[in-house]
Formats: structure tokens, sequence, C-alpha cells
């Protein structure tokens, strides 16, 4: 019987991720909201996110390149 996937692993080998930074520390993410394979669904999530905390700092990064930034 072979083993289980770890999911968290596979999660963190996503190369997008849409974070929410902290709303009182704006130096700190406070999650990684989510992770995705493709930029178009990095895009839509980013934009999910924005729309759901519209006061909150939202990134989307690939790697340590940030592509979108909502506080800017």
């Amino acid at each position: 019987m072979k083993g289980t996937a770890n999911p968290s692993r596979a999660a963190e080998a996503l190369p997008y991720r849409i974070e929410l930074w902290h709303s009182k520390s704006g130096d700190i993410v406070e999650r990684v909201l989510a992770r995705a394979f493709t930029a178009q669904l990095a895009r839509a999530i980013f934009q999910a996110a924005k729309d759901e905390h519209p006061q909150r700092r939202i990134t989307l990064r690939k790697g340590n390149l940030v592509l979108s930034d909502s506080s800017k």
C-alpha cells in the first residue's frame, strides 16, 4: 500500500500565493488566503479577495516577486 501525499506540502509547491496582510501592522502577512497553479487562476482569486476584504492589503506573489498589491 502506498503512502498518502501530504496536502500541505503539495499546496506549498503551487507557485502563486494570495496573501492577506495584518490590518494593524502593515508589514506582517496575517495568512495565505490561497495558492494557485496558474497566473489566470491566481489573478481571479486575487480579485475575489480584494472584493471580500476591500479595506485590507492583499498581495499576489510568485515566489518573492510581488505581481499585484491592492495597496498601490
